[in-house]
């Protein structure tokens, strides 16, 4: 099975994190994620994240770190999902795709329903 390469945000608010709930037309519906999507062609990890999240939800941030990335299979589906920790920068936050967002602080993030995937990423975050 071939691994897709995705990226995804921990966007940081001031002392708010953003989560967004993915729609019940995309695959794992209602589950909560970080932003992000695919890595295209001879695109960097970088410049992916920045490029989905202007597409996605209307916003400009800034990387500060990249945390470990996570290799999760999904019955039909692997994915390499690299996360980053990112600062809002500017735009006014539209959901493109997803049903629902939550700027949550990092308890309340425990008791989102989340994506499997998106589970290390979130220990790994709340463990800094």
């Amino acid at each position: 099975m071939k691994t897709l390469k995705v990226t995804c945000a921990i966007i940081q608010f001031e002392n708010k994190i953003l989560a967004v709930q993915r729609s019940e037309k995309m695959k794992l519906p209602l589950k909560w994620e970080f932003a992000g999507g695919k890595i295209e062609a001879g695109e960097s990890e970088v410049n992916c994240i920045k490029r989905e999240i202007l597409e996605e939800i209307n916003i400009h941030i800034e990387i500060n770190e990249r945390l470990t990335p996570v290799i999760h299979e999904y019955p039909n589906l692997k994915i390499e999902l690299i996360p980053f920790i990112a600062n809002y920068i500017s735009g006014e936050l539209k959901l493109r795709e997803h049903a629902n967002f939550v700027l949550a602080n990092k308890e309340e993030l425990l008791n989102l329903d989340w994506a499997e995937a998106d589970l290390p990423i979130l220990k790994e975050f709340l463990a800094l």
